[in-house]
């Protein structure tokens, strides 16, 4: 079987802009096509040259907390980064709460909710790296 690999995921949020400020701040990533959506809605599409995720909306339409319940049906995005220390930093000063922390093999993870209540669960398999002893004296 040929290699696959998840391109895009496209969600429903109740604020495409809100949504896609707070990717481009906690990940990095960058708006890479925004516009109408099918039905008169909003999409924007923010992610990096390979991937993104797709925050569309609907025309007129009003949200309600029900509408984006933990599992109606997505559970959470799974997010990798690179340092998720940096990640969490990032999260923290967006005004978001991380929890569940988790060391585990092969790697460290933490959640969060965004403003909707979608989870993103942000996770890294780097190493983490040792703090020297010359570091610890300079604190």
């Amino acid at each position: 079987m040929a290699r696959a690999r998840i391109e895009h995921v496209n969600i429903t949020v109740s604020d495409p802009d809100r949504a896609a400020r707070l990717m481009e701040r906690v990940f990095g990533w960058k708006v890479r096509w925004q516009g109408l959506g099918r039905g008169g809605g909003r999409t924007i599409h923010v992610g990096s040259e390979d991937h993104y995720v797709a925050l569309s909306t609907g025309r007129d339409v009003t949200y309600t907390a029900e509408d984006f319940a933990k599992g109606r049906p997505l559970n959470h995005i799974g997010i990798e980064v690179d340092d998720l220390d940096d990640a969490e930093q990032r999260v923290v000063e967006a005004g978001l709460a991380p929890f569940n922390h988790g060391d585990y093999e092969p790697g460290r993870r933490f959640y969060f909710l965004d403003p909707d209540g979608i989870e993103y669960e942000v996770l890294s398999y780097q190493p983490v790296q040792p703090v020297r002893a010359a570091e610890l004296e300079a604190v």
